[in-house]
């Protein structure tokens, strides 16, 4: 060990660069195409889903013979915002006997909302640290009667 320092130097750089790598978040249900073949209209029942595609992310609100199956991949690189690399959005209709009648992708293109970092001012008055420490002094009474 001549030169300690070029091995913690190359210690520093590797674990530098392993902290640079993306963390990688898999969030839903993420169906696989060739799972969705296997989902056929007309034929294919709720337990044959069940089966296939796994539980839905969600049932809709307002039909519950429509399942919806959501899924997203993320990727975070260190202090980075997290980036959406891929989403697949799946709906599977089913009619009043529970045999499907439609397998769609739907159209995932959303607009990315910015989240608001601004602060919401409160009213009142702006004190300092001191003067809220020196402005207390002073205002309680002490007991009567005590000595």
């Amino acid at each position: 060990m001549k030169h300690p320092l070029k091995y913690v130097l190359c210690l520093f750089c590797l674990f530098a660069l392993a902290a640079c790598s993306p963390v990688v978040a898999k969030r839903g249900n993420m169906v696989e195409d060739y799972k969705l073949q296997e989902v056929k209209a007309g034929v294919s029942t709720r337990s044959d889903v069940l089966q296939i595609l796994g539980s839905p992310t969600t049932v809709s609100t307002f039909n519950p013979n429509v399942w919806y199956y959501l899924g997203q991949t993320i990727e975070k690189r260190g202090i980075l915002d997290p980036e959406i690399v891929d989403e697949k959005i799946v709906a599977v209709a089913f009619n009043a006997e529970g045999v499907v009648e439609v397998v769609q992708d739907v159209d995932n293109t959303r607009e990315d909302i910015p989240v608001a970092r601004a602060k919401t001012p409160t009213h009142g008055n702006d004190l300092t640290l001191t003067q809220q420490l020196l402005g207390n002094l002073g205002r309680f009474n002490p007991k009567s009667g005590a000595k």
